[in-house]
């Protein structure tokens, strides 16, 4: 089995550029994830982050998360559970209007942290797009301009904490999916494991590692580049020890934006019987928020029955 890739991005400033490149384009092309260390986020940066969501949990979530288990009864489930998700989560939309001053029980410290937190993963993103459009011969910005519609991509993050879990054969972290958006960037525990990837039908752990961000490609980015790069199922193991954080942040397309295959990337033979459709990002969100634990081909296939009423120029890309 091959190795997990890990990515060291100073090593795109130096001799080792192109084996770096290459190294990603590989991982985008075959595991849909890779995991960057030395990625310009500050370790006091991350130690902060990650001190201070524990801390919440502890004081705000962890009663009501031991509350609900109790309610369900789910300490002495006997059979598999399929419609929950051992976790405690919420949520922070960043753009395109942040609601962080809106969320209740976070302390302004944690806010201010937050929101540098969100402003360094915003141009981390931004940055890895960009690694991705030379990899794929698209001119600099394309994907960006891809995402943005009317009032620019939408971003946001999901703050989870995987509690230990009595029964973690009966009940998952989080059920199998693939992401719908585009770039997830998951600042994950170094500690507790659980993130799993489906890789040649086989379960790989994703490798807790110190001051790492793990990169995720969504749907999205599997229909620009027509499928080069693909978006792949993962789940979260529920522990037995240990609560696991997850921070994990998506930037997205607009509502908005209008996703189609890059024309670069669509050969002749391909432009007659297209895979991949085009539609409206809002209108895959609509659809994905009712089937997001199922395959994702039927999803871009229902979204051919829409293309029609799609309307759009090509992006410009000057």
């Amino acid at each position: 089995m091959a190795t997990f890739p890990v990515v060291n991005m100073e090593k795109l400033n130096g001799e080792e550029r192109g084996e770096t490149m290459n190294l990603i384009n590989d991982a985008c092309e075959n595991w849909g994830f890779f995991e960057i260390v030395n990625h310009g986020i500050s370790t006091e940066l991350l130690d902060t982050v990650e001190n201070m969501t524990k801390g919440h949990y502890k004081k705000c979530m962890e009663t009501r998360f031991k509350e609900m288990v109790a309610s369900k009864g789910l300490e002495a489930v006997q059979n598999q559970i399929d419609d929950l998700d051992w976790e405690s989560t919420f949520y922070i939309r960043h753009l395109p209007q942040s609601n962080i001053s809106e969320i209740p029980d976070l302390e302004d410290e944690y806010r201010k942290v937050m929101k540098e937190f969100a402003k360094e993963l915003e141009k981390l993103a931004e940055n890895i797009l960009d690694i991705f459009c030379e990899n794929l011969g698209l001119e600099k910005g394309y994907l960006k301009k891809a995402f943005y519609g009317a009032k620019g991509p939408t971003f946001g993050t999901k703050v989870s904490n995987y509690p230990p879990c009595p029964k973690p054969d009966l009940i998952k972290g989080l059920r199998a999916h693939t992401d719908a958006g585009g770039v997830i960037l998951l600042f994950q525990d170094d500690k507790v494991s659980g993130l799993q990837l489906l890789k040649d039908d086989k379960w790989i752990d994703v490798p807790p590692m110190h001051h790492s961000i793990v990169i995720n490609l969504g749907d999205q980015l599997e229909v620009i580049t027509n499928g080069r790069y693909k978006s792949v199922m993962h789940r979260v193991i529920a522990q037995t020890d240990g609560t696991r954080m997850s921070i994990a942040s998506f930037y997205n397309p607009g509502s908005d934006a209008v996703i189609y295959p890059a024309p670069q990337l669509i050969n002749k033979e391909e432009e007659e019987n297209n895979v991949y459709p085009k539609f409206v990002f809002e209108d895959y969100m609509k659809l994905y928020t009712t089937v997001k634990f199922q395959a994702k081909e039927p999803r871009f296939e229902a979204m051919k029955t829409v293309e029609d009423r799609v309307k759009s120029d090509p992006i410009a890309t000057a």
